[in-house]
């Protein structure tokens, strides 16, 4: 009990002299709960052969300890002031494995790494999940709200099951390992939060498919509760096509042609396997822009 309050004690120290006020709207929720912080580095499985990226690391709470089992960390902090303070702990400290990156990361190219440990600042949740989709590492050990984590693994048919879901089913395996409850951060938010293990799959997706199959959930899920052909045609500038009769047309032409593609259309969106919408790009693959 001892050492949480210590690390609670660390961090509103360190917030006070530097006069720093937390934004809940900016995601800056620091997590003071050392027992959950061990966790979340234990399950790392970190070594010095390893090079960890970090978003949003705040302060350092995470930075700091994951610095001392890893080769190299990459932190990369949008605030400046909260970066520099950041910069001064890891030079008062003598830690020198950090490469510190003042910026935006959804928007900066990545250096090399091979892993991710973060506590992500939660309004940037998916644009940066899709954006580690396109690099190459083994494993991400990802702090998220708990409805979002939901999300990632949702199941066909049910509430949970989304773009998000469906965009990751190719791409990675995701596992839940802990919830972690508000009391855990300062501020508190008002959402329990949940710790997620990200594995890239072994097997590798055809890139051209994953493109098209990209838009296609993107335009189905964007009507979740209508069948497939009316989401499409409600959503079809973004699979490319403005004119909602030409898309009626290729849709019929397609229907004829595949019994296959007829059945998958008359299907609701919540229903659709990631299998059944990768079949369904595929055969729809010639027609889509």
């Amino acid at each position: 009990m001892s050492e949480k309050i210590s690390l609670a004690k660390e961090t509103k120290r360190i917030l006070q002299e530097n006069d720093i006020k937390l934004n809940k709207n900016l995601g800056q929720n620091y997590l003071i709960d050392d027992f959950k912080r061990k966790k979340i580095i234990n399950y790392g499985n970190l070594t010095k052969e390893d090079t960890v990226l970090e978003i949003g690391p705040g302060i350092g709470t995470l930075t700091i300890e994951l610095a001392k089992k890893a080769g190299k960390v990459i932190a990369i902090e949008q605030d400046t002031t909260i970066f520099n303070i950041l910069k001064r702990r890891l030079e008062k400290e003598n830690i020198t494995n950090v490469e510190l990156i003042n910026g935006d990361a959804v928007k900066v190219d990545f250096p090399k790494f091979n892993k991710i440990v973060s506590n992500l600042p939660y309004q940037i949740s998916s644009p940066i999940s899709f954006k580690f989709l396109n690099y190459d590492f083994d494993l991400a050990i990802l702090m998220y709200q708990k409805e979002f984590a939901d999300r990632m693994n949702g199941k066909v048919g049910t509430k949970q099951y989304s773009r998000l879901s469906a965009m990751l089913y190719f791409k990675a395996d995701v596992k839940f390992l802990t919830k972690v409850s508000p009391e855990s951060f300062i501020p508190s938010p008002k959402v329990d939060s949940a710790v997620v293990e990200l594995k890239p799959k072994e097997e590798k997706i055809n890139e051209e498919d994953y493109k098209v199959y990209s838009k296609v959930v993107k335009a189905l899920f964007q009507h979740r509760n209508k069948k497939a052909r009316n989401a499409l045609i409600d959503s079809r500038h973004i699979i490319g096509f403005k004119d909602k009769k030409e898309l009626k047309s290729i849709l019929n032409n397609a229907e004829d042609e595949n019994p296959k593609i007829k059945e998958l259309l008359l299907e609701r969106t919540i229903n659709l396997s990631p299998e059944s919408i990768m079949e369904l790009s595929i055969l729809l693959k010639d027609h889509i822009n």
